[in-house]
């Protein structure tokens, strides 16, 4: 009876301890908490992307009468590609909304309806919980962008073979002109741009998330609005309201070159500026802000009340 209690003994000494680190993964978690209560975040980019794709479909049919019209080369491959480059565009932009809102909501809804109290007597760290919140508009939207945007573009492709053909439309040269596959770098140096570029805007936002009592997004806006109303009232200058403006709309143009003439289509390889992005002071700057603002999100979160 001994030998059997000192042979199980020996084998749980021998034994490894679980990693409960690993098994737990707070992290990970987190961020799959957030899907899981906010349906909206997997949701609506779906509902935005059917509806991009029912219109793009009817503009791909429709498109073979419309080609036949047009009788300058340059004219026709660039009408011929227009439907497939431009369908990408509102999933984008969708997504890019729906990052703002969910930022705005995120902290202060679960100080409105009193579930933090409930999360924090979890074994999981505000740095954690703020870290994983933020990952939904710098990580995940961003990724789902990207591939309901190639999902449509292959459905588009797809289905305008039929009409192409039978309006005796060249799918090589539909291929061609559209190069899907330097598109997809296209896509995702765009979308790597501007989750950089707006990484300031997310965290902001959740800074009054996590501050604000009530009406988070006037909070967000007013503040900005007033601080550039009183400089024109007292400077007479409109430089806050010129940094706001290089905030929300500056990263097309230290990103991207457009071509002179052009409607402001990015379909060339050659018109990614990189090297240019990467040293702009702005995009540091806007760093080390939203690096701040994430910092004081967490301390927020951590000592503010329920409301």
């Amino acid at each position: 009876m001994s030998t059997q209690s000192n042979d199980a003994s020996t084998l749980t000494a021998d034994r490894p301890a679980p990693d409960t680190s690993r098994e737990t993964r707070p992290f990970f978690w987190s961020v799959r908490r957030e899907l899981w209560e906010n349906r909206s975040i997997s949701v609506a980019p779906l509902v935005v992307t059917a509806v991009v794709l029912f219109a793009s479909l009817i503009s791909v049919m429709s498109l073979p009468l419309r080609l036949q019209r047009i009788d300058d080369p340059a004219k026709l491959d660039a009408a011929m590609v227009r439907p497939f480059a431009m369908a990408p565009a509102p999933i984008m932009l969708a997504t890019f909304i729906i990052g703002v809102f969910f930022c705005i909501d995120t902290l202060y809804g679960e100080r409105r309806d009193r579930s933090i109290l409930f999360w924090k007597s979890m074994p999981v760290s505000d740095r954690t919980t703020v870290l994983s919140k933020a990952s939904i508009p710098f990580v995940v939207l961003p990724v789902i962008a990207f591939v309901l945007s190639v999902v449509t573009q292959l459905t588009m492709l797809v289905v305008s073979v039929p009409f192409f053909l039978a309006g005796d439309l060249s799918l090589v040269t539909l291929w061609t002109e559209l190069g899907f596959l330097q598109g997809l770098v296209i896509m995702i140096y765009g979308l790597a741009v501007h989750v950089l570029w707006y990484a300031p805007i997310y965290g902001w936002l959740m800074v009054v998330s996590a501050w604000a009592r009530r009406a988070p997004l006037l909070w967000a806006v007013l503040p900005l609005l007033a601080i550039s109303a009183a400089e024109r009232i007292v400077f007479d200058s409109w430089h806050f309201m010129n940094m706001l403006h290089y905030r929300v709309g500056g990263a097309l143009k230290e990103a991207f070159a457009f071509k002179p003439g052009a409607d402001g289509n990015i379909d060339r390889l050659s018109q990614l500026e990189p090297a240019n992005f990467l040293t702009r002071p702005g995009l540091w700057i806007g760093l080390l802000f939203a690096a701040a603002f994430l910092a004081i999100a967490v301390r927020l979160r951590r000592y503010r009340e329920p409301i």
